[in-house]
Order: structure tokens, then C-alpha cells, then sequence
């Protein structure tokens, strides 16, 4: 299986992909041909999660051997890394609903279940391609990424990781997170801007030759761990597919009966790979994308207009707080027929005007797939209410978006009579200010002050991951406008290129 570009005919091969994150055009990597129909539950059956990876990675990543891609997988998804045994368990609501749990690893979010496995298929591909230069992954974050990346890369040798964040766009929770993380080959910055700020720097170094060739000469390879890297994104497909095992095991749905998901998303990363889950033949019927108040997503599977010209906001769920999102480019892909010309053509139009359209009738075909909601901030506090005094369950902030898209659509008429599954994205206890106010608890300047008191109300136990936080020293403060993103890098990579 070799990959190609999305806005040209550059093919190149998996190792290359995963090595480089971002096409040589600026483009991204897609399978050249992909794998449609080649999964079904009597294959999946009595598999554990490892080996349902393994049969998914088998069809993408076909530059390893089963025996590699197995050593890999044992690495990521053990006991070390994961606190629950199934990895993703399914929580059932009642017997329409289902909630998917994502967030049983080291950071506490469905970024873990890329990012474990991620490291081990880079350091792979670069002994493949028999790469000398010192590896520097380049990772702009809304909160989540950062942290799982960081955790996945800290002290691997031949490679560097360097995190930048929005400095007022992130939970308390998660930037402690990223302010005290461990390792000897890290950095991380806070800059004076928001996500799309970071993430459109990061693509633009990426096929900056100046800078490129700056790092050359140091020895150093920009690569990224955000989900336009296939090694990021092909491992997520892996959790619909888990998920459709256990909705079949436990009785939720028969084989083969078709189920609806909805997915909280910003970058659109976590819903594409539930997309290609359904194009391998995963019986999906709708993907329904939940936004918060930046709702530039669910706009365009209303209108089929993507308009990123206007105003950005800051919410609760932080994660979601994008107007650019990446992996965009990948379903258009997908919804132009495999056209990269007009894939190209669109990009441009984002880039020039900030905005672009599909036509009438490819947003009729692709709404066979995908539907849109968003609530806002007000409402999200009021799903974590409603959900914890009715269930006894306690929703993250950015699952709630997810949960009240799902109730809002019950509400219109809009929701089908088929099993509905919510993917839970992250633990509620990254997002303490807003479950305090969700919950009617005082909030605090110490998130731990915080998260004691959601603790004695809620029984819930504050997660190992977190507790060993508390204690740490802070390790990155530094905080930097936009503008110095550039100087940043290329001081980091001074730094690397004289300690090689």
C-alpha cells in the first residue's frame, strides 16, 4: 500500500508518510488505493483490542510485517499504558445509547490511542528509510495532542518533540499537563494566539524551504504527530471498529445491523477515521459531527459551504475551539471522487478567501454519511448536569457537546431509530472549572481544590495520571506571541543539533 498526496499525484511510500508527515505539495497522505469492504464482525469476533489493530494496520501499513506491526501493538496497549483492559470499554446509557470510552490511557484522552502506537511505527519507518538525521515532531495543540504526544515521544532516542498551545485556549487541568512534562528531549510553548495560529505555522514550516534546509544542515527532519500524519491517524479507526465488536457482544445490536455515531471534533481527525471504519465496512450509518460555538463543521454539512470568516470563540471544550480544521482535506478528497485538481482548488479558495463550497449535489450525497449540530456553552453545562443527576454519569465537556447534538436531534425529529453510540473523548476530570459549574460546586484557582471537591460528591477517584501531577515542578512557562513561533523552532533545533 503506497499513499498519495491529496492535491497532486505525488505518491510516495508508508515509511516515507509516516516519516514526513505532510506531502511535499502541502497536501496530505491518503491510501492510493483504499481498502473498502474488507471488514466484517465474524473476522473481528472474540478478538482482543491489540489484535483488531493489528488486522486494521495490516491493510494500510503494509511496509511491516505481521510480526513488526504485532511488537508494536504489544508495546502501545498494555497495562502500562492503559488503565482498563478492553482499552475502549462501552458504557450503555440504555437501550438506545451507548457511550464509547476513549480515555483509559497515560493523558486521560482519545489522543492516547494513536499517539501509544504512533513513536513505534515512526521509529520504524525511519530505520526503513535508513534516516541518520535527528527526528523533531512539531505538534500544535488545542489541549489534548500535546500532552499524548508528549507522553508518547518523551526520551526516544533520535527524536525531539516540541508543543505549542494556545495560552489562554487550553483546561488548567490540561496545561499543567504539558507545563510539567518529563523528558529529556521536549519543549513546549504557550503562545499569544489560538490553534488555528499554531497549526497554520507548523504546515507552512513544513514546506518552508529556507527552514527546511536550516534544519538539514543541523540534522534535523521536521516531522508532526498532529492527525495529519497517517501514523496518527490510521490507529483511530481501529476504536470503531472495537466498538462495533462490543455493541454485537453485548447484545446492543445485531451482526451486520447498522448503528449511528456521534463525534465531538474540531480538526475533523476523529470522525474521518470513523468515516474510513465505514468505508472498510464497519456498518456505520451516520456520522453525526458535534461543535461547539465554533461551528464552522456542522455549517457545512448544513450548507455545504466551509467559511472560516468568523469570529473564533473561546469555550469549555477547549479541544474543539478550531475554524481550520485539518483533516478537512481529507474527506473532500474522498467527496470530490479521489479529484486532487479540485482538492487543490478548494484548498486554494481556503487559503485566499476563507471559504469554499461543494455542490448541491455532492452535499446530497454526503449527507448519506454525515449530519451536523453544535450547542453552546450554557448548554453544555446543563448535558454534564442533566446526565450526572439522571445516570450518575459524569460527561467531559466535549462529550456533552456530543451528548446534547444527540438529545437535540431526538428533540427536531431528526434522529433515527437506530443504535446511537456517543465516542467519549476525554476523563471529565481534565475540565474542572466547568463541571464545578456544571455541578453547582464552587470553583477554585487550584484545579486540585477543584477536583477534591467533584471527588466528594461524585465518589469518582482522581486517576493516577493526575495524581502524580500534582506534585511535579513546573517545568515550561514561557509564553510567546505568534510571530516568534519561527525563532522558537530554529532555536530548538540549535539546541538538538548541538547535543547530537
Amino acid at each position: 500500500m503506497n499513499f498519495r498526496s491529496t492535491r497532486s499525484s505525488e505518491c510516495v511510500s508508508p515509511s516515507f508518510a509516516l516519516l514526513h508527515g505532510l506531502a511535499q505539495d502541502g497536501g496530505l497522505y491518503v491510501p492510493e488505493s483504499f481498502p473498502e469492504n474488507v471488514l466484517d464482525y465474524k473476522q473481528l469476533a472474540g478478538k482482543t483490542y491489540q489484535e483488531i489493530v493489528a488486522v486494521v494496520l495490516s491493510h494500510f501499513f503494509t511496509n511491516f510485517s505481521d510480526e513488526e506491526r504485532k511488537q508494536m501493538i504489544a508495546s502501545a496497549y498494555n497495562e502500562e499504558t492503559f488503565r482498563d483492559e478492553q482499552i475502549v470499554p462501552l458504557h450503555s446509557m440504555d437501550t438506545d445509547l451507548s457511550i464509547s470510552e476513549l480515555f483509559h490511557g497515560r493523558t486521560l484522552a482519545f489522543k492516547d490511542l494513536a499517539l501509544s502506537l504512533f513513536p513505534y511505527l515512526l521509529t520504524a519507518a525511519k530505520k526503513q528509510e535508513k534516516e541518520d538525521r535527528n527526528i523533531l515532531i512539531l505538534t500544535a495543540t488545542s489541549g489534548d495532542t500535546g500532552k499524548a504526544a508528549l507522553e508518547g515521544f518523551k526520551n526516544v532516542p533520535g527524536t525531539n518533540i516540541m508543543v505549542f498551545y494556545p495560552s489562554e485556549g487550553v483546561s488548567p487541568m490540561q496545561k499543567q499537563q504539558m507545563q510539567k512534562q518529563e523528558g529529556n528531549n521536549v519543549k513546549v510553548s504557550a503562545i499569544y494566539g489560538n490553534f488555528d495560529d499554531a497549526q497554520s505555522f507548523l504546515k507552512r514550516v513544513f514546506t518552508n524551504k529556507a527552514v527546511n534546509e536550516y534544519a538539514d544542515k543541523k540534522g534535523v527532519l521536521f516531522s508532526s504527530a498532529n492527525s495529519i500524519n497517517v501514523g496518527r491517524l490510521f490507529p483511530q479507526v481501529a476504536y470503531y471498529v472495537s466498538t462495533y465488536v462490543s455493541l454485537v457482544d453485548t447484545g446492543c445490536i445485531n451482526e451486520g445491523e447498522a448503528f449511528d455515531v456521534v463525534v465531538p471534533t474540531g480538526n475533523f481527525g476523529n470522525i474521518l477515521a470513523g468515516y474510513f471504519a465505514k468505508k472498510m465496512g464497519i456498518p456505520i450509518g451516520q456520522l453525526i459531527c458535534a461543535s461547539n460555538k465554533n461551528n464552522v463543521l456542522s455549517d457545512f454539512f448544513e450548507t455545504g459551504i466551509y467559511d472560516m470568516k468568523r469570529p473564533f470563540y473561546t469555550t469549555s471544550s477547549p479541544s474543539m475551539d478550531i475554524l481550520l480544521s485539518s483533516n478537512f482535506e481529507r474527506f473532500l478528497f474522498y467527496v470530490s471522487g479521489e479529484n486532487a485538481g479540485k482538492v487543490a482548488q478548494w484548498e486554494k479558495e481556503l487559503q485566499t478567501t476563507g471559504r469554499m463550497a461543494v455542490t448541491t449535489e455532492s452535499l446530497k450525497i454526503l449527507r448519506k454519511d454525515f449530519a451536523g449540530g453544535w450547542i453552546n456553552d450554557a448548554e453544555t453545562r446543563a448535558v454534564i448536569n442533566h446526565v450526572y443527576n439522571d445516570y450518575g454519569y459524569l460527561l467531559d465537556p466535549h462529550t456533552a457537546v456530543a451528548y446534547g447534538v444527540y438529545l437535540n436531534r431526538h428533540k427536531q425529529g431528526m434522529g433515527s431509530s437506530r443504535h446511537t453510540v456517543i465516542m467519549s473523548t476525554a476523563h471529565p476530570y481534565k475540565f474542572p472549572p466547568v463541571i464545578c459549574e456544571a455541578l453547582a460546586l464552587k470553583t477554585a484557582a487550584d484545579p486540585f481544590d477543584m477536583l477534591t471537591d467533584i471527588g466528594a460528591v461524585t465518589g469518582i477517584a482522581l486517576p493516577k495520571p493526575l495524581a502524580d501531577l500534582q506534585n511535579k515542578p513546573v517545568r515550561f512557562s514561557d509564553a510567546i506571541p505568534k510571530e516568534e513561533m519561527k525563532q522558537a523552532v530554529l532555536s530548538f533545533v540549535d539546541s538538538i543539533s548541538q547535543k547530537s
